[in-house]
């Protein structure tokens, strides 16, 4: 697994913050802090919910593309198609699975 993107790392930061600010102010907190802080988590839900299903896909493109090279491979396909295609699965390998907030 990839280490976390500065944007993961960023969310984190800023999900904790609130949390942080609001146990701080205690009884004090404004009414909005604990709203805020709801939409923030809600939106870090949403968001690991949206990946789970872009990451199946994209596993599975991989899948496919593996295959598919290995068969162009055996029929000698032109090199240029064939390192395309490697330069692309090279690129999904590298996006599966990241780390989400």
């Amino acid at each position: 697994m990839p280490a976390p993107s500065p944007l993961t790392i960023a969310t984190q930061s800023r999900v904790k913050k609130l949390e942080g600010d609001l146990k701080a102010a205690g009884e004090d907190a404004d009414s909005n802090a604990g709203f805020v802080l709801k939409q923030e988590q809600k939106a870090v839900d949403e968001t690991r919910a949206v990946f789970a299903p872009l990451n199946k896909r994209i596993e599975e493109a991989v899948q496919r593309l593996e295959e598919q090279i290995a068969t162009a491979e055996s029929e000698d396909a032109p090199a240029d198609e064939l390192n395309k295609a490697k330069e692309a699965l090279e690129l999904g390998k590298s996006v599966e699975e990241p780390p989400v907030a």
